[in-house]
């Protein structure tokens, strides 16, 4: 019995858990920004375990693709099942792809084609784009593969309307800023290990400057981004306070973090950029909550 359940830990590792945490989060707070959760809560959590699911899916299999470096890097070879032999990378694949038509099964047939054919093509982008191409090949990996981590609020709006809303396209595009300066404060912690297995992230190619540089203005931009949903009456005034306070405390994050210059403030820097995101999406779906229940 304890082998079993050493085994099934070792899968809900492969599926990397934070970071389907993150999208579960950015999921069902899109759904609850939008109604869709209050409208439908039984029918919409089932769209939110089939979101996590894929995003499951697509993870395993790039940890299938990247074990070869992922037995090198410091951060992942005695953390991951697959350098540490725990599980076989054949055994990977055949769950990482049963997870996907799993999820998109559902999703095609509980929803409509289109939330499934999103959710397929995010697999496919993060598969194909992000780690078999722009990963090993260029410094702007993560500024495009990033938008294969910001899909959850479109396949959650596409589930319950037919179609992405104008809210949910908002929703996708503050993750797909958010996710460059949030990855190159890790590769600013930690270039070197990316230098050992041969990844082009920024610091390593243009320096150490222009990614602190990077990283400034895109924060920057995340201010116009995230309270431009309240103009344009998609959100209420709780967002709208939450957003700005959010900001001026990542921002404040950012500019301290990057003046020190130390392995460790980066690491902070990436831990906060977390915080900002967790607690962005937590403010759109309570705002959402407020707006349906109370009508404001």
């Amino acid at each position: 019995m304890k082998a079993f359940f050493s085994k099934v830990l070792n899968f809900y590792q492969l599926t990397k858990p934070s970071i389907v945490l993150l999208v579960a989060v950015t999921g069902i707070c899109a759904m609850a920004a939008e109604g869709s959760l209050f409208n439908d809560p039984v029918q919409m959590l089932l769209i939110l375990f089939a979101i996590v699911l894929s995003a499951g899916s697509a993870n395993a299999l790039n940890q299938f693709i990247d074990r070869d470096i992922d037995a090198v890097m410091d951060r992942t070879r005695s953390k991951r099942p697959l350098p540490l032999a725990s599980i076989r990378p054949f055994e990977a694949l055949v769950f990482g792809i049963s997870l996907g038509v799993l999820a998109n099964w559902y999703l095609w047939v509980a929803a409509n084609p289109l939330t499934s054919i999103i959710s397929i093509s995010t697999i496919l982008f993060y598969i194909f784009v992000y780690t078999l191409w722009l990963k090993r090949r260029h410094h702007y990996n993560i500024v495009i593969g990033g938008a294969a981590g910001a899909t959850a609020p479109l396949i959650a709006s596409a589930a319950f309307y037919d179609q992405p809303s104008v809210l949910s396209w908002f929703l996708f595009t503050i993750i797909f800023f958010w996710t460059p300066p949030h990855f190159w404060a890790l590769a600013l912690a930690i270039k070197d290990q990316y230098a050992k297995v041969k990844i082009p992230m920024l610091p390593n190619i243009l320096g150490d400057a222009r990614t602190r540089r990077e990283i400034f203005w895109y924060t920057i931009f995340l201010l116009p981004l995230t309270v431009a949903p309240y103009f344009l009456k998609l959100v209420g005034p709780i967002y709208l306070l939450a957003v700005v306070v959010l900001w001026a405390w990542y921002m404040r994050e950012t500019v301290v973090r990057l003046r020190v210059q130390t392995i460790s403030a980066y690491k902070k820097l990436f831990l906060v950029s977390i915080g900002y995101l967790f607690f962005l999406f937590m403010a759109a779906g309570i705002d959402g909550a407020v707006r349906f229940y109370y009508g404001s």
